[in-house]
């Protein structure tokens, strides 16, 4: 899990209640986040990205279903993040719906990240 303080219990209450929980997922290149990527919780969402784009090798899954909102500098992390791959893609499974709209509007032609709806 990605926490930047000793948040009791691995959750980091933030101002208005913003939780981010990041662990990486069982059985396959990738992350699971859970929560709301926001300003209030941007560092820690930026830096598990780092880290998966540092173990990437051809494929890296972001698994989004238990995420109930992303701001568009989430998803800018993310496209940045896929942006600078050296090869393969990153497969974003059941994002929020502001995802592949932000995506369509800012990344129309980002191949390198594919989108499994909910």
């Amino acid at each position: 899990m990605v926490d930047p303080s000793q948040a009791v219990d691995g959750r980091e209450p933030r101002r208005g209640g913003t939780v981010l929980e990041v662990g990486p997922l069982p059985g396959r290149p990738g992350i699971r986040a859970r929560g709301e990527i926001s300003e209030v919780t941007r560092s820690p969402w930026e830096a598990a990205l780092a880290g998966l784009a540092r173990q990437h090798a051809d494929v890296s899954y972001v698994e989004l279903s238990e995420v109930g909102f992303v701001d568009v500098a989430g998803v800018a992390a993310l496209a940045v993040t896929a942006l600078g791959l050296p090869g393969g893609r990153m497969v974003v499974e059941h994002p929020p719906p502001q995802v592949p709209r932000v995506l369509g509007l800012f990344w129309p032609g980002l191949r390198r990240l594919e989108m499994a709806p909910r």
